[in-house]
């Protein structure tokens, strides 16, 4: 059964960071990219960060550019979401999906190409 599960979201004050965790099971991790998409009330869903499978496979949105960093530990079946500098307009609930994704296509984030997504983990960012 493929479960993603995210924790680590709460609230915050603006400036401030959280690090929200996704962990995966029941598929083969490694062979995935996981991305990190956000929604906020009325607002559509935006890719926030994704990395893939190979070295240097990351994208950022350009609204979390410069402030924050995905990474991956394929032996734990984890992706971690370093949020740093955080602002109100950060505020959304976060999900974690899985895809398998070409290495090339990484950047382009097309939301169609993730199968597993997580139940997602509310962020708040108080100002």
């Amino acid at each position: 059964q493929v479960q993603l599960v995210e924790s680590g979201g709460g609230l915050v004050q603006a400036g401030g960071s959280l690090r929200l965790s996704c962990t995966a099971s029941g598929f083969i991790f490694e062979r995935y990219t996981i991305g990190w998409i956000r929604q906020s009330p009325g607002k559509e869903r935006e890719g926030v960060s994704c990395i893939g499978t190979e070295m240097n496979s990351e994208y950022y949105s350009d609204s979390v550019k410069g402030r924050f960093r995905i990474s991956r530990d394929n032996g734990k079946n984890t992706v971690y979401l370093e949020m740093n500098s955080l602002k109100p307009e950060d505020t959304a609930v976060y999900y974690c999906a899985a895809g398998t994704v070409a290495p090339y296509r990484v950047s382009t984030f097309d939301l169609r190409e993730y199968d597993y997504w997580g139940q997602g983990t509310q962020v708040t960012v108080s100002s």
